[in-house]
């Protein structure tokens, strides 16, 4: 799926692209994932995510995933990007925290009770979020894949990798763009 944007005509009358806001983002998810024939194309594999990148909206970075049943990202955030994903068939749900964590300089913090957030996100429903969101998405279903699209601007700079036992969040890993090809 192509989109394009529209450029905007500043009071000089020059063309500008401005960048895709969350709205944007989350608007362009639920058209792609109202595409039929594309969610249908996507090869799925019982073991693995699979992945298919597509060219979202003002330069964003998107992607079409396939879930296995029991599959799951673990806990992340996408760094200084905003984003938007939407579930496409069948259920995910994300875990995420409530919470503004410090961007650098830990590896370690302990987390205050209340900060978790649950949402369950059936076919057809999904959210977008700002710079520095912590949560993991899983596919808890024993049986079904899941199929999501999802949008980030600026194109993902970095992903860190947490683990957390109880409240106790750990930074793992920082991965870059290099570390997925």
């Amino acid at each position: 799926m192509s989109v394009s944007v529209s450029p905007l005509l500043s009071p000089g009358g020059s063309a500008e692209v401005t960048a895709p806001t969350q709205a944007d983002l989350l608007d362009f998810v639920r058209r792609t994932a109202a595409d039929t024939e594309l969610i249908a194309s996507l090869p799925l594999d019982p073991e693995g995510r699979t992945w298919v990148r597509l060219e979202g909206p003002g330069g964003s970075e998107a992607w079409l995933i396939g879930w296995p049943p029991g599959s799951g990202t673990g806990w992340h955030d996408h760094a200084d990007s905003v984003g938007a994903f939407l579930t496409a068939s069948g259920e995910l749900k994300e875990n995420s925290l409530a919470a503004r964590l410090p961007t650098d300089g830990w590896k370690t913090l302990e987390l205050t009770e209340g900060v978790d957030r649950e949402r369950r996100l059936l076919a057809g429903k999904g959210r977008a979020f700002g710079r520095h969101h912590v949560h993991e998405v899983l596919n808890e279903s024993p049986e079904r894949h899941a199929i999501s699209v999802h949008a980030y601007y600026p194109p993902l700079p970095r992903i860190r990798r947490y683990s957390r036992t109880g409240q106790i969040l750990h930074l793992e890993q920082v991965e870059r763009p290099e570390d997925w090809q």
